[in-house]
């Protein structure tokens, strides 16, 4: 019998348990084996320099400065209020920005922003596809700062994808828990930095540390440093292809005139190896060297068309523009281009570029409208409110003289940093009386007194002679504060029998 060893396999020895397998030989088992779910296979995108890559570079510094420094900024306003210029005070129900105070009760605004937001998010889908995903979207950002940091420890490409499929080592131990201690340092302070949005910033860091600081905040910053690590860590593409809604959303936005990073087939094809000095005669400017394919951080061939997993990021134009002046060849091949110019080109035709076109008109009219109305409304909105409960049990007293008397709650809202003495008048009844609660009753204006930042209630009579019209006279409290008046509409009921 003839026995055949395998040199590069050594065979297994019972005291020291099975041979150490590759992380790759791992990988391959896995897809042999099937199962439920397809295993997730690593990708490790190749730094790539350039335009893109500098604008992605310039957007993370940018978009994590804001979100890191905000809640530092610090607005002055009168004592006892928070000085914190961005701040969302659930203890208080109260949402600072700058100079902006909103309240509860203006929820509308919150929703104009939203809408807005989701409006801006699909004319820039119209016309320049995922252009959010591929550099401001969160998940990107962070995605970004954590391959950095990988590289830092491992490498570029060929490094760490020889890191993972050698056995452990020293060398790949310190480099993997480096890493690992730089990834959850990055999530520990985006959880801390969340935090700090809905408290005062010194005040909570010292009572951070000190272990005083509300449970809520623990735990919000525990989960934030658990979701960072594991979505920029090691989900990264997967979010965006199977988690993130927006990629199935976007194709009701996209049409052929759509800006999108396109490989131009018209001009690439037919690709092939080239050789130095070789002609260019008769085959297209495509290589085939799938840079493109190792610097795309989704792990996709963008060479394939237009694909759901695509970000727009334009590492991809990076990669095979930096060839083509390796092989004198103009830049360009992979482009922000529209499907409508690849088919001009590819039938001899100029290239149309259409900005301007029905669903982009749609997008920016609705657009306009809504952040004109949410403008509108913050410029012109008043410090003073007031909301009229009228009493409905009874709904009215009949007094000894023929009178009748109706009992009204008002809200009033002073969303000033100043107390404001309110003159307060009833309108509907004719010869009515005015009368708070505690107070003498007038027939013009009563006053109140409405505290700073704050909602008096204020509970009040009204009280009119007959002889009544109707059973139900339309009326308004009528609220007064220098050159600023607001109206509540409300009912005296009379009770009169009137034909």
């Amino acid at each position: 019998m003839t026995v055949v060893i395998d040199r590069r396999t050594p065979p297994p020895d019972p005291e020291r348990g099975p041979a150490p397998v590759s992380a790759a030989e791992r990988l391959r088992a896995k897809e042999k084996a099937g199962g439920l779910y397809k295993p997730r296979v690593p990708i490790y995108p190749k730094l790539v320099h350039g335009r893109w890559r500098a604008i992605k570079w310039a957007l993370l510094i940018v978009t994590l400065s804001i979100y890191y420094v905000t809640p530092w900024l610090r607005w002055a306003r009168p004592e006892g209020l928070p000085q914190q210029a961005v701040l969302v005070d659930l203890a208080h129900w109260r949402f600072y920005f700058f100079f902006i105070q909103l309240w509860p009760q203006e929820v509308y605004f919150f929703t104009g922003l939203l809408v807005i937001a989701a409006l801006a998010l699909f004319l820039t889908t119209a016309l320049f596809g995922r252009l959010w995903c591929g550099y401001t979207c969160p998940q990107t950002v962070w995605t970004d700062l954590y391959i950095y940091v990988e590289r830092l420890f491992e490498g570029d490409r060929n490094a760490r994808m020889r890191l993972d499929a050698e056995p452990m080592s020293f060398n790949k131990l310190w480099r993997k828990a480096g890493k690992h201690l730089v990834w959850l340092g990055v999530a520990f302070g985006t959880g801390g930095a969340w935090i700090f949005y809905f408290h005062d910033a010194p005040d909570l860091l010292r009572d951070f540390w000190a272990g005083q600081a509300p449970v809520s905040a623990y735990l919000s910053c525990g989960v934030l440093t658990a979701t960072t690590y594991l979505l920029a860590g090691f989900m990264r593409e997967q979010v965006c292809t199977y988690m993130c809604p927006w990629p199935r959303i976007q194709g009701a936005m996209l049409d052929q005139h759509s800006l999108q990073v396109t490989y131009r087939s018209d001009r690439g094809e037919p690709r092939g190896a080239h050789k130095k000095r070789q002609s260019w005669a008769g085959r297209g400017d495509c290589i085939d060297c799938r840079q493109c394919v190792v610097a795309c951080p989704m792990g996709i061939d963008i060479r394939n068309g237009p694909q759901m997993e695509c970000i727009n990021c334009g590492l991809c134009i990076d990669a095979c523009d930096e060839i083509m002046l390796r092989v004198e060849r103009p830049r360009g091949l992979i482009a922000y281009d529209t499907d409508a110019a690849v088919a001009a080109r590819a039938a001899g035709q100029k290239p149309i570029y259409r900005l301007v076109r029905p669903r982009t008109l749609y997008y920016a009219a609705a657009l306009a409208l809504v952040a004109g109305l949410t403008g509108w409304g913050l410029a012109t909105r008043t410090a003073l409110d007031v909301h009229v409960l009228r009493d409905r049990n009874p709904t009215f007293v009949r007094l000894r003289d023929g009178s009748v008397r109706n009992g009204y709650t008002l809200k009033i809202a002073n969303r000033s940093f100043q107390a404001k003495t309110i003159a307060v008048r009833f309108e509907g009844a004719p010869g009515a009386q005015l009368k708070p609660v505690g107070a003498a009753a007038v027939t013009g204006s009563a006053q109140i007194i409405a505290p700073a930042n704050a909602v008096r209630t204020a509970r009040v009579f009204v009280v009119a002679p007959p002889p009544f019209h109707a059973r139900d006279l339309p009326s308004a409290f009528v609220l007064r504060d220098g050159a600023t008046e607001v109206r509540a509409e409300t009912l005296f009921i009379t009770g009169a029998e009137v034909p």
